[in-house]
């Protein structure tokens, strides 16, 4: 698993590796549809990126859970079009994974020819695949994280100077006008089904994602990340899109395309620069670099596909088995093995265009619903603390319309549209393993018994076990910074513990929830004072440390913004689908509720945050407080839940 602490730098190296490695693979198959319209498509396939970045950074921010669309579209939908998304995204990560390690062998082919062909190709891509596997089975660590920093700057200053000297060396407006014939050359076909490739950039959006919550990063380091990240898109493909165009005949129309252009097109731009000055250098700086580049965005494939499937699992979204954690490095591993042998199944046939047609298919439905998700969020949960949200909005309906998310979803669901009509292997085989999915979910869940609808969740420890059957969904515990707060952690921990031990084996999740109460004098999102923010992650981190020394429990801490902290917490309760509360009530008192006169005045027993919970709950509530005969706890005035002044 990835440390805590990782910033924007190590999230814009894992986006990159997958904006890098598909120029890669995917610059000839757009080239051989959109023919000299290439630069044209990547600045469409820009203009998508900047789109879903925003979509993308809003929603990880506001859940900070693994995986991205999927995530988005629990809280705004239910798990059933959380599952689609998850699903559609697994199979763009297995044709990933197999689509850039076939493209690797291929330009290595450049330093040996039998490399790029037969059975030293199906090998060496085996062996990629392998690597890759075992590699993230062991886990994504700093040290790794650090080198895939250097490799992105590397091919990042490489891409850069084959623009800039490429446009100085090829470029003319004749070469890049002069044979466009829209709907002869390309025709309308090709052209739809080009701008629909281009969108395999945004999958390093949704790897990067698996990361949400194990990062440190501000709301200013978000804008930066998006800023940097689109800047590189649109510089890399639009200009490489240029050189293509003009460097290499074929592009346009002007003769035959290179033997490999399909499987590895960087190539014969290389050797446009290598003819220009009559040396053979540039082939294999090229060559090198697109190889370890390929193998970095397979890696960054996995790593998101890893933390999709987790999630998918300790949802109940596919069987608890398939995302099975490892006993020491706490990773997917059996999906992981699962992945690797589905990519080399899919790689070796070597068919390129296919495999990318396919990989469209999945990425603009998981994008289109990734962009529903944050309109719907916008008024599903407009209260909520959004540590970045992106601007462009207007208001509609009562709430804020985010205008970048409705004309993703419109570009993406037409471009989604238009794939199913131009690409066979997109109809056929990406509306089948939908159906599958989908028929293998129904007949999960109505197996164990459960909605097809609503959440259901299990530990990470359930899933390192060989049974797996827990019926918990979640306990969910406020917190209030008080003294408390262990008493009511460790009664919901020895509750969790009791569910693991009847269920032989299977535990539950504990869900600490923060209430930043916001005094309607302030919007609700204002900036809250650094103590405010310091004293619920003092309070967050050690309601986890109380919580995990149960056995087979795990705790998950988060944050929400409210005008009333007892109408929060029921709210959280039903979004979340929790079976129980567990709320600190006041200390009895020899007075006040009548511990030693019998009294049992509820008004007078718990302030008006338990109250409202009791009242308004729609699940069990378990009340704990201090003994009797404990030393009172002093509430600070302003807590929720405290008592008022004078009470």
């Amino acid at each position: 698993m990835a440390r805590r602490g990782l910033g924007s730098p190590t999230l814009f190296a894992v986006i990159y590796t997958v904006i890098a490695s598909s120029i890669y693979f995917t610059l000839g198959a757009v080239s051989v549809h959109a023919l000299t319209l290439t630069p044209l498509v990547y600045l469409g396939g820009g203009v998508f990126f900047v789109l879903a970045a925003m979509t993308y950074v809003e929603g990880a921010s506001l859940h900070q859970e693994r995986a991205g669309a999927t995530v988005f579209a629990r809280y705004a939908f239910n798990e059933l079009w959380s599952f689609v998304a998850g699903w559609a995204l697994l199979l763009d990560y297995v044709i990933l994974i197999g689509a850039t390690t076939f493209a690797a062998t291929n330009y290595l082919g450049a330093f040996w020819d039998p490399l790029s062909h037969g059975a030293p190709e199906v090998l060496l891509e085996l062996a990629f695949i392998a690597y890759v596997g075992i590699r993230n089975i062991l886990g994504f660590a700093t040290r790794r994280a650090e080198r895939i920093r250097l490799l992105v700057l590397v091919d990042f200053v490489l891409h850069l100077a084959l623009v800039i000297v490429g446009i100085k060396l090829f470029f003319s407006w004749d070469k890049l006008t002069g044979s466009i014939d829209v709907g002869t050359t390309p025709t309308w076909g090709g052209l739809v089904f080009a701008a629909g490739l281009a969108t395999v950039v945004f999958t390093g959006l949704e790897s990067a994602s698996g990361l949400s919550g194990e990062v440190a990063i501000g709301r200013e380091g978000l804008k930066r990340l998006i800023a940097s990240a689109a800047a590189a898109v649109m510089v890399i493909y639009v200009g490489i899109g240029i050189v293509a165009v003009t460097a290499v005949p074929g592009v346009r129309g002007e003769g035959s395309l290179p033997g490999d252009w399909l499987a590895a097109p960087m190539l014969g731009v290389a050797r446009a620069f290598d003819e220009h000055w009559d040396v053979t250098i540039v082939v294999y700086v090229v060559a090198a670099a697109a190889a370890a580049t390929l193998i970095a965005g397979a890696n960054s494939a996995m790593l998101g596909l890893s933390r999709l499937a987790y999630s998918l699992a300790t949802h109940r979204q596919i069987p608890s088995a398939v995302g099975r954690l490892h006993p020491t490095r706490s990773t997917p591993y059996v999906v992981i093995v699962v992945a690797c042998i589905l990519a080399a199944a899919i790689g070796i046939p070597a068919d390129m265009d296919f495999l990318v047609g396919i990989f469209a298919f999945g990425a603009l439905l998981g994008l289109t619903i990734a962009h529903l998700s944050i309109i719907v969020l916008r008024y599903k949960e407009p209260d909520r603390d959004r540590p970045f949200k992106a601007a462009f909005s207007v208001r509609f309906m009562g709430g804020d319309l985010p205008l970048h998310a409705v004309l993703g979803a419109l570009l993406s669901f037409g471009a989604w549209v238009g794939v199913l009509i131009t690409h066979e292997g997109a109809r056929y085989v990406g509306l089948g393993w939908i159906a599958a999915g989908l028929a293998l979910y129904v007949a999960y869940r109505i197996t164990q018994g459960k909605s097809l609808t609503q959440r259901v969740m299990v530990p990470a420890e359930a899933l390192r076990e060989r049974e797996m059957e827990a019926e918990y969904g979640s306990i969910l515990v406020p917190l209030f910074g008080t003294p408390l707060d262990d008493d009511i952690i460790q009664t919901a921990g020895r509750l969790a513990a009791d569910e693991q031990a009847d269920d032989e084996g299977d535990g539950a999740v504990i869900e600490a929830l923060w209430v930043f109460e916001i005094p309607m004098a302030l919007p609700i999102d204002a900036r809250l004072p650094e103590a405010q923010l310091d004293k619920a992650r003092v309070a967050l981190r050690r309601a986890k440390a109380v919580g995990e020394e149960y056995q087979g429990v795990e705790v998950a801490t988060a944050t929400v913004r409210a005008r009333r902290a007892g109408q929060a917490i029921v709210d959280e309760a039903k979004r979340r689908g929790v079976e129980v509360i567990v709320l600190a009530a006041e200390e009895p008192s020899r007075i006040r509720g009548g511990a030693a006169l019998g009294g049992r005045t509820l008004d007078n027993f718990v302030g008006e945050v338990t109250k409202h919970v009791i009242n308004k709950a729609t699940c069990r509530v378990i009340l704990t407080a201090a003994p009797a005969d404990a030393p009172p706890v002093k509430v600070p005035e302003g807590t929720p839940g405290a008592p008022a002044p004078g009470e």
